[in-house]
């Protein structure tokens, strides 16, 4: 063990004086390391943060659940038949109330129709309001989180009270200060509601969804008192599995209620769709994973000049340093030594010019953070990557020359200047 950490702590050394003595040269070589490491962590790195927002705002859709809807979101693209499902039959707050009584494999069922409208307080009014009608349970499948305040509460949606809570931006625009909504009264289509909580907030989303800060949400209750709901396109219902059961196992339950529900016969085809969110995940992983290939294969080729240039710095090393190397074979050092001590200098090199591309991705990571939309993370999953890349590359990049090294005849070595 003694013998292992003088070996590493020579090679280390050695690659810390080829560092100093030959500073211009040494970091020529190790540049192309640096944009290597630079450009795959870079795109990992941008990839793996933007991923996981993506896949939290997939998951804030509802985790593990099924949408019903007349459309099915697995299709798109200039084929896709919207001719076809327009025509379908909405769903009705009743389906809903069926399919929470029948289904079994589901814990909460939820229905949720939104509309557009405009908000006022006093002399202020805000058009383009998201108004969300919703039951009982899609706070659970949500789960929703409220900055200040409450949600509404299971009295209020029995009753269809005129109560509500309110998305960060609307009451910014409303109130100047998000804090101030609780307890205020709005007018919504010429009736007043009370906000009783402020969600919190959610910033900008890249798959769409709810766009709770733009939202207010009421109880459908209350909801279809102010609008007639048989005019607005979308009415879903959203069903979340129970712990356990899995939403190939849900779509079938829900599958046999909706047609006993829509009294469909054996021949007749599916007029409704069932559209698993999970499916959005795994094809949101397929894309990026896709995206990650292109990333390494764009750092490949600054990677191999730099493993070029390392075993440049490793031959040049071995010729100035043949006399010591036959010296040290002389008094005793075996080539197994001498390969090992030039192997380990060769993946200290790589090392260090790995280090400097993971440094200048977290500078970029910091500058990037204050500018996009979601936080840049680098993953310690990745900086392991890279390391392990830097070691990899080094061990080939000396392989050759540290076997010169370790074959050489050790009266040769030291007669040769």
């Amino acid at each position: 063990m003694f013998k292992l950490l003088t070996i590493l702590w020579n090679s280390f050394k050695m690659a810390m004086q080829e560092l100093r003595v030959n500073k211009l040269r040494t970091f020529l070589s190790l540049f192309g390391i640096t944009i290597g490491i630079f450009c795959i962590i870079g795109v990992l790195a941008t990839v793996d943060s933007l991923e996981r927002k993506i896949q939290s705002e997939i998951k804030a859709l509802g985790s593990n659940s099924v949408w019903i809807d007349k459309f099915d979101y697995s299709e798109n693209g200039p084929n896709y038949p919207w001719w076809k499902y327009v025509k379908r039959p909405a769903n009705k707050y009743s389906d809903m109330l069926f399919i929470r009584a029948n289904t079994k494999q589901a814990e909460y069922v939820a229905y949720f129709v939104p509309t557009g409208i405009t908000a006022e307080y006093e002399d202020n009014q805000l058009q383009g309001v998201n108004l969300y009608g919703v039951s009982e349970d899609f706070y659970k499948i949500q789960d929703l989180r409220m900055a200040e305040g409450r949600y509404i509460s299971d009295a209020e949606f029995e009753r269809g009270s005129p109560t509500c809570v309110i998305g960060n931006k609307n009451a910014e625009d409303l109130f100047g200060s998000a804090e101030k909504a609780v307890g205020k009264e709005i007018t919504i289509n010429g009736k007043k509601v009370t906000i009783v909580g402020l969600i919190e907030k959610q910033g900008n989303s890249f798959v769409g969804g709810f766009q709770f800060d733009l939202s207010i949400i009421v109880s459908y209750r209350f909801f279809a008192s102010m609008f007639n709901v048989n005019n607005i396109g979308q009415h879903l219902i959203i069903a979340k599995a129970k712990d356990g059961v899995p939403t190939a196992a849900l779509i079938d339950e829900l599958r046999g209620n909706m047609r006993q529900l829509r009294k469909l016969s054996p021949k007749d085809e599916d007029d409704f769709a069932l559209n698993d969110i999970k499916n959005f995940s795994e094809a949101i992983g397929g894309f990026f994973g896709q995206v990650n290939v292109g990333g390494w294969a764009i750092a490949g080729l600054s990677l191999i000049v730099g493993a070029f240039g390392v075993a440049n710095i490793m031959f040049v090393t071995v010729r100035e340093r043949t006399s010591q190397i036959g010296l040290k074979k002389a008094i005793g050092a075996k080539s197994k030594t001498i390969l090992t001590e030039f192997l380990l200098e060769s993946a200290f090199l790589c090392v260090i010019g790995g280090l400097i591309g993971l440094l200048l991705v977290w500078i970029l990571a910091q500058a990037l953070s204050a500018v996009l939309p979601f936080p840049m993370y680098i993953a310690p999953n990745i900086i392991i990557l890279a390391l392990s890349i830097c070691v990899v590359l080094g061990i080939l990049s000396g392989i050759i020359p540290a076997s010169i090294a370790a074959k050489m005849d050790p009266v040769v070595a030291i007669r040769t200047k």
